[in-house]
């Protein structure tokens, strides 16, 4: 497995890294064995990137890679996040928290649940807005001076949210949806803010939530409570047109001799050396395919193919339902 930097404060992981939300949260049924020996097998094709989050479950997914992390620690670079506030009694308040107190306390919970001495990259979940963004970094950079936690980075963070941040505690990596079919970064300032400073790019959802997977062909073919359902993306018309969007990237993918969801990855990683996707599975087969993604290499040819099929702004909807939109790009 290839290795890349994030940042510049010698963060270095495996080239494409492993969401495992879905594993315990958001996606519908999951199975918490299946889900570990995907966590297995990624280890044997060097996947030692693993993205998590106090949110997901809440809590039961940094559980559920402990088990994990206690046989294979010195191998496995973990991420996690906070700020999507969590009562003590396990639920969603609906709140964003950056304060102080509370970055403090939610990182004693993360060490706790991963069962680790430090977290390796740690991350704002969302942005504040009602606490400066100085007084949340100012905190967490005493969680790295005592080593409680090993680099920093913030999620769906604006331009100035993203400076100010660094400029108090500098950042390893700033994640944020960027896809084939969620390219935003590329036209509101993050990812040139993020190259401008020396930062890590992190690209969750780099299937647009599986849809560029090809595998998703109407609404019915999600779970009743898979949280796609409440997306715009998803939805009526929105759908249709995505669908339309999706074909031509199957085409291509199939031209190229590749699945849809390879050619996707592809292009992400084409992006730059900066550049670590997250891809998320909870499947063995699904896995494999994502890091045969890695063997892809796109011409000069083939990446204006792509452009000229899926260019910025193709997709119909917005990523989120206005609940979720409101906390991105602040």
């Amino acid at each position: 497995m290839d290795t890349r930097a994030l940042g510049q404060q010698g963060l270095t992981v495996s080239a494409q890294g492993l969401g495992c939300m879905g594993m315990s949260a958001f996606y519908g049924a999951f199975d918490d064995a299946e889900s570990t020996a995907t966590l297995e097998r990624a280890l044997e094709l060097g996947v030692t990137f693993w993205d998590t989050a106090d949110a997901y479950g809440p809590f039961t997914n940094e559980r559920l890679l402990s088990g994990l992390l206690a046989r294979h620690r010195d191998e496995v670079v973990v991420a996690t996040k906070f700020g999507n506030e969590i009562a003590p009694d396990g639920t969603r308040t609906g709140k964003v928290n950056g304060r102080p107190d509370y970055v403090r306390s939610s990182v004693e919970g993360s060490l706790q649940r991963l069962g680790v001495d430090a977290i390796d990259l740690y991350y704002q979940h969302r942005v504040d807005p009602d606490t400066p963004v100085e007084e949340t970094f100012g905190a967490l950079g005493e969680l790295v001076q005592q080593g409680k936690v090993r680099f920093l980075g913030i999620s769906e963070a604006s331009p100035d949210s993203i400076r100010r941040a660094h400029a108090t505690a500098p950042l390893s990596a700033v994640q944020t949806e960027w896809s084939l079919f969620t390219r935003d970064v590329e036209d509101d300032g993050v990812l040139a803010t993020v190259r401008e400073l020396g930062i890590g790019f992190v690209p969750y959802s780099p299937l647009g939530r599986g849809f560029l997977s090809g595998k998703i062909r109407s609404f019915e073919d999600l779970d009743p409570d898979d949280f796609r359902r409440s997306s715009p993306r998803f939805q009526g018309e929105n759908f249709t047109k995505n669908l339309e969007l999706l074909d031509r990237v199957v085409q291509l993918a199939h031209d190229k001799g590749v699945t849809p969801s390879q050619l996707a990855l592809a292009w992400v990683q084409a992006q730059g050396r900066d550049v670590v996707p997250i891809p998320g599975t909870r499947r063995i087969a699904n896995l494999q395919e994502n890091v045969a993604a890695l063997d892809v290499v796109l011409s000069p040819q083939d990446l204006a193919a792509i452009e000229q099929v899926a260019p910025r702004g193709a997709a119909a909807g917005e990523r989120y339902a206005p609940a979720g939109m409101a906390t991105v790009n602040r």
